[in-house]
């Protein structure tokens, strides 16, 4: 099987270089010919655990190949898949500027039967897009089918999500670009994967309602962290009972800062965008928007109240604030939407004067935050003179700081745990002035 995929991002390098590893021959295209390079030359162009390795084998066995010529792939291959970005406008809609671009380009130089994969996150109804505007250049000269095959990766675990999906979703209209898709992932239906085989528009559809609803997961447990912290409750204990009923299972049931990541924030937002267009209004999810976002300015407001300061400009003048983790989430570099960039930009704009630490997502912060903000080298370092310690990712080596020496290094010993990390009781036993998330009285 030979594949060609469009788009050198998140989804379409996971993708190119995961099924050159089930041993087809991928050519990924990119119209950045310096990411293009940077991968000829070995250099990974995204942070992901586990993809590196798989790239340099299978680019060395000549499975996997890289180049910005997108002609000559798409007259190479049998299957295209579309993976580029869908960004949102301003209005939250998906600009679907690049996937047109791209089918475009497909049609341009199609020189036999081809299926035109949609791997990229798209409205309901952008399927029969692509199968018009490739039909209005092509017109009966060339066969060919559009499917719908939305990824379902993690950020940070993508690899792990490819090789060991939950379900693979195919949504198509031909028994013969059905096949097709059965053909590339047997290695998945052979190791038992859950294969749900529909049309396209219910595929589309499939991928916005699964991250709106777990966004409306991670949103509905922070609302009740909220709450907990009002009544004296223990949202950890809460989660975990809640967890236990089968129908509500425990994951994503972790209180925080609120979700970000490339996307929950756009596809919460396309989704009611696209509901908006047919006269219908998804309240549920319009109203998870808007609490996720208020949570970000609650942990502000938790930052204040720990301090004692007022929420005016200038109150935090010549206070120093540490923060520990920028990324949206753990194993990733991914800054889009992260909860630190609202926390951060509130903080200065009341005159704290702020160091940051992140494992990895260092240099895409710098590029929102320019020199606003000091970087350490690392956490402890980062903490040297600090009047309050703000915990907003959750890597793992945050998990197990040495907090005596923490604390020693503290000009005031201010702890506000946005991720429910420490023990409460402990760190006051410690010494410090303590808050967390739907924990705060226990």
């Amino acid at each position: 099987m030979r594949i060609a995929v469009v788009g050198t991002g998140y989804v379409g390098l996971v993708t190119g270089a995961c099924l050159a590893e089930f041993g087809m021959f991928v050519t990924c295209v990119d119209i950045d010919k310096k990411k293009i390079d940077m991968l000829n030359n070995g250099e990974i162009p995204i942070y992901e655990p586990g993809l590196d390795v798989i790239v340099e084998k299978n680019s060395k066995a000549g499975r996997l190949k890289f180049t910005t010529d997108v002609a000559q792939a798409v007259k190479d291959n049998l299957v295209i898949f579309i993976a580029v970005g869908t960004p949102p406008k301003e209005d939250g809609s998906a600009d679907l500027t690049y996937v047109e671009n791209v089918a475009r380009d497909i049609a341009k130089n199609m020189n036999g039967y081809k299926v035109v994969v949609n791997k990229s996150t798209v409205p309901v109804g952008t399927g029969q897009r692509v199968k018009k505007i490739i039909k209005e250049i092509v017109g009966d000269k060339f066969r060919f089918d559009v499917v719908s095959n939305p990824e379902f990766l993690r950020e940070g675990a993508a690899v792990n999500d490819f090789m060991r999906p939950d379900r693979i979703v195919i949504g198509a209209e031909s028994d013969e670009a059905v096949a097709i898709m059965k053909d590339i992932y047997s290695a998945h239906y052979l190791g038992e994967a859950p294969f749900v085989v529909t049309n396209i528009e219910t595929a589309e559809m499939i991928k916005y309602a699964s991250n709106a609803f777990l966004a409306l997961k991670i949103t509905f447990i922070n609302e009740i962290a909220n709450l907990c912290d009002l009544v004296g409750a223990d949202v950890h204990k809460v989660a975990k009972a809640m967890g236990m009923d089968g129908r509500i299972s425990p994951k994503f049931l972790h209180p925080g800062p609120g979700y970000g990541g490339s996307c929950f924030p756009k596809d919460t937002l396309a989704l009611c965008n696209i509901a908006k267009e047919y006269g219908y209004n998804i309240k549920v999810v319009d109203a998870a928007i808007e609490a996720n976002e208020r949570q970000k300015l609650l942990m502000v407001d938790k930052i204040l109240g720990l301090l004692g300061k007022e929420k005016k400009e200038g109150s935090l003048k010549d206070v120093n604030i540490t923060i520990l983790g920028l990324a949206f989430k753990p194993n990733t570099d991914d800054m889009r939407e992260s909860p630190s960039i609202v926390i951060i930009n509130e903080l200065l704009k009341y005159g704290a004067k702020i160091k940051a630490f992140d494992p990895i997502a260092m240099e895409n912060a710098k590029s929102i935050f320019g020199d606003s903000i000091e970087y350490s080298k690392d956490e402890y370092s980062a903490v040297e003179g600090a009047d309050c310690l703000v915990i907003v990712t959750e890597w793992n080596q945050f998990r197990k700081l040495d907090m005596e020496k923490i604390k020693s290094l503290m000009r005031n010993h201010n702890l506000a745990d946005l991720r429910n990390i420490y023990e409460p009781k402990k760190m006051r036993e410690i010494g410090f002035n303590y808050v967390c998330v739907g924990r705060s009285k226990i």
